[in-house]
């Protein structure tokens, strides 16, 4: 017997014996021998029949949504050296040439086609990240070369584009009126071998606190997903795309029946976004908060650990004008309910700029609504606008993988040769976690730590494997 050869991303730790992986396999598969049926036309179209009676059927569904699912196969070029090259008596004696050499590593993903004039494809970001070329096959056999349009690593979201005529797109319903209960089917490219249609129900809504994904409002499916199928469309029985498919949980890499997929609204949203503006733009509270311990729970005399306690509210911000006080207890946003510091932080980022909220906070035992406008989240900031020490570096907010890891800071994104930040010591990729003592989780707590002008400027920096301290002048 002949074993098909993937290898399996995982994206976070065990859990509860358990991995959750991102359903992708390396290679394309090529130990399977084609088969073909052949099936009389005549009868290809009658329905099967039982005691005269025709039985359910997902075939005439299908039939609408298999030529919107497509095979893509990323490319990257991973460059080697051999390590006799470094030296220069080995590479003269053997002949070796002075440059590296190349390999080309193969994935293989889905890909959804939502719009036949345009040539779009909705997949997952870890799809085709980094690609260095990118091959998509419809299902009609022709395969051509897609082009990044722009993708989202936080939600997983990619948008391809590919030139070619008489596409078939699916229609994106609207995901919030999903139920746990209803029949959704899968379909992709699991393993290589083809297209491939599975069948489950919707087994939970709103999955989140999924170790190794971004921000998180999943759809949980029974439905047979496995590597190969990212990117696929996970349809409603009319045939709508509901969901992205991403995920797995899994103690193998094979299907258990734990999948997970993307809300076709928020794929929707972050397509919209990457085609008219290039990039994601979130919202944001503008506070910064905590998980509620038992001893916070008792000094405060709450009655559960549920919510987030505001420990910060950045001035300017949507919290300031809605209301938002230091020690209020947020514990739900627009209906959703909010377990802990993560899930708010995960609700902020699903949520647009601009869109009007709704919070539940509790406050000296007092429950109290109240409404904000989401403010957009900077993605970097010019240093120089902060502090003259800084002119020069540009810093933008750590990326939420990073953060998933336990590290807290903002990243040193750019330093200008000759610039005073230059001359300072700071360096591209310097993670900086305090400014003189206070710390920094984000570009928000950035500018409030500098919002004074402090007469002394030292930065707590973590460069590599180390950690230390750097005074600026």
């Amino acid at each position: 017997m002949r074993t098909l050869p993937i290898t399996l991303l995982m994206l976070g730790a065990a859990i509860g014996g358990a991995l959750v992986y991102r359903v992708q396999p390396a290679q394309p598969a090529t130990a399977v021998a084609p088969i073909e049926m052949v099936v009389p036309q005549a009868r290809a179209a009658l329905p099967a029949e039982a005691g005269g009676q025709p039985l359910p059927s997902l075939a005439p569904m299908l039939r609408g949504v298999t030529p919107a699912v497509v095979s893509i196969q990323s490319k990257h070029i991973v460059r080697t050296r051999n390590p006799l090259a470094d030296d220069p008596f080995f590479r003269q004696f053997f002949g070796i040439p002075d440059m590296p050499q190349e390999r080309v590593q193969q994935a293989l993903g889905s890909g959804v086609v939502v719009d036949a004039e345009r040539g779009l494809i909705l997949t997952n970001n870890h799809v085709i990240e980094s690609a260095d070329g990118i091959s998509v096959t419809l299902a009609d056999g022709r395969t051509v070369e897609g082009q990044t349009v722009g993708a989202d690593p936080d939600t997983d979201v990619a948008l391809v584009k590919i030139p070619a005529d008489h596409l078939t797109a699916l229609k994106l319903a609207d995901s919030s009126q999903l139920q746990v209960g209803d029949f959704v089917v899968a379909v992709g490219n699991p393993f290589g071998l083809g297209q491939t249609g599975t069948s489950g129900i919707v087994s939970a809504l709103g999955r989140s606190g999924v170790q190794g994904l971004g921000y998180q409002n999943l759809i949980q499916t029974d439905a047979s997903i496995n590597p190969g199928n990212s990117g696929g469309a996970l349809v409603n029985l009319r045939g709508e795309l509901v969901g992205i498919n991403n995920a797995i949980y899994s103690p193998s890499g094979g299907s258990v029946g734990i999948g997970f997929a993307i809300p076709s609204s928020l794929a929707s949203d972050v397509m919209h976004q990457l085609l008219t503006t290039g990039k994601v733009a979130r919202g944001s509270l503008g506070v910064e908060a905590q998980d509620l311990g038992d001893k916070i729970v008792s000094a405060m005399h709450l009655s559960s650990n549920h919510g987030a306690l505001v420990a910060r509210v950045y001035p300017g911000s949507a919290a300031q004008a809605a209301g938002v006080k230091i020690g209020d207890v947020i514990t739900a946003i627009n209906n959703q309910s909010i377990a802990n510091s993560q899930a708010l932080h995960n609700q902020e980022g699903l949520l647009p700029v601009g869109k009007p909220v709704t919070l539940n906070v509790s406050r000296d035992g007092r429950s109290l609504i109240l409404s904000a406008a989401l403010k957009a989240q900077a993605d970097k900031l010019a240093g120089v606008r902060l502090d003259p020490r800084l002119q020069g570096a540009t810093f933008g907010d750590l990326p939420l993988s990073l953060k998933q890891k336990g590290l807290t800071g903002v990243v040193v994104a750019q330093v200008a040769p000759g610039s005073r930040a230059f001359a300072n010591n700071l360096q591209p990729g310097d993670l900086v976690a305090q400014i003189n003592g206070t710390d920094v989780p984000d570009l928000a707590a950035l500018q409030a730590a500098l919002a004074g002008k402090p007469p002394s400027l030292k930065l707590t920096l973590v460069r590599g494997q180390m950690v230390g301290t750097l005074s600026l002048q």
